[in-house]
């Protein structure tokens, strides 16, 4: 596999806390457990890691205490770390509240991965075959959308532009969206995110809307929980079958899905094959705590052929 993942978004920690239910404003209530976990764009690139794939993280990560919590579970994944430490300025916080229905909510802090210039991407070498990984969060910086889009827009045509919306980009329209979507080779959400970037109320039609926004060969996946997921291209549309498990923390499966449905792709596995891979994963991930919890390729394969 020499194809590499470039994830231009953002690694932060979270503060990871399981409570029987969300306290009323102004309330409080107790968690049954509370760790510290990196996250955020980090499960995507340790998914593709623990699946073969090389990466480099291309964000900023700060000087503080979780800055180095950060590096270092970079580090023990083997991704490797583009830009120098961002002086005066920690890595940002995200507190994961997980609800007995394993939803989780989240609280953040933007710190010194909300930054990026010209200066930082100057220096890296694109190769022919690699996947540009774009978060939606990374649109809603302005330290760093300007440079971002800018270069993106350079990028060849034998690279790959993967987006993920995330669940704060919820127009076509923005001005930072609209100026990236004629670049994306690569959609990837869950369902909730597809309806409400599209404006409908049914996946067929968000997945025809998609059709239309992006570029005519476009690999479109949508994840829609323990049924599966839906990949468009070409003009064709198809589910592809999920794993149901009993779910005890959704937090990161999506990214889970992300990195591995990357590896395999990146590996020469169609979209069906990468899809199938993609699922299992996910189903996976949401039997384990934490954010970071995508399987190996081992385990994958022990899954998918189960």
């Amino acid at each position: 596999m020499s194809a590499r993942l470039l994830h231009t978004g953002q690694v932060v920690v979270d503060l990871v806390m399981a409570l029987d239910n969300l306290p009323r404003s102004g309330g409080d209530v107790l968690a049954s457990s509370a760790r510290f976990e990196v996250g955020g764009g980090f499960n995507v690139m340790a998914a593709a890691r623990r699946n073969g794939m090389s990466v480099i993280y291309l964000g900023r990560h700060g000087n503080g205490q979780f800055g180095e919590l950060a590096r270092q579970a970079m580090t023990g994944e083997g991704i490797q770390i583009a830009a120098p430490v961002t002086d005066g300025q920690d890595t940002g916080l995200s507190v994961a509240l997980i609800e007995p229905s394993a939803e989780r909510s989240f609280i953040s802090y933007v710190g010194a991965e909300g930054g990026l210039s010209a200066k930082d991407l100057a220096g890296v070498e694109v190769q022919a075959g690699d996947y540009v990984y774009v978060s939606g969060y990374s649109l809603l910086h302005p330290g760093k959308v300007e440079y971002l889009l800018d270069w993106l827009s350079a990028l060849g045509e034998s690279v790959t532009v993967v987006f993920d919306p995330g669940p704060l980009v919820s127009s076509p329209t923005a001005p930072e969206v609209a100026k990236l979507l004629p670049r994306v080779d690569l959609w990837t959400s869950n369902r909730e995110e597809a309806l409400r970037f599209t404006g409908v109320e049914e996946t067929a039609d968000a997945l025809q809307r998609l059709k239309d926004l992006l570029p005519k060969d476009a690999l479109i996946v949508v994840r829609d929980g323990p049924q599966g997921c839906w990949i468009s291209q070409h003009g064709q549309v198809r589910q592809i079958r999920g794993f149901p498990v009993t779910a005890i923390d959704t937090n990161g499966a999506g990214d889970a899905h992300a990195g591995v449905l990357l590896a395999a792709l990146a590996d020469g596995l169609t979209a069906d094959q990468a899809a199938l891979r993609a699922n299992a994963a996910a189903a996976l991930a949401v039997t384990r705590r934490g954010p970071a919890t995508s399987p190996t390729s081992a385990e994958v394969d022990a899954l998918v052929l189960r």
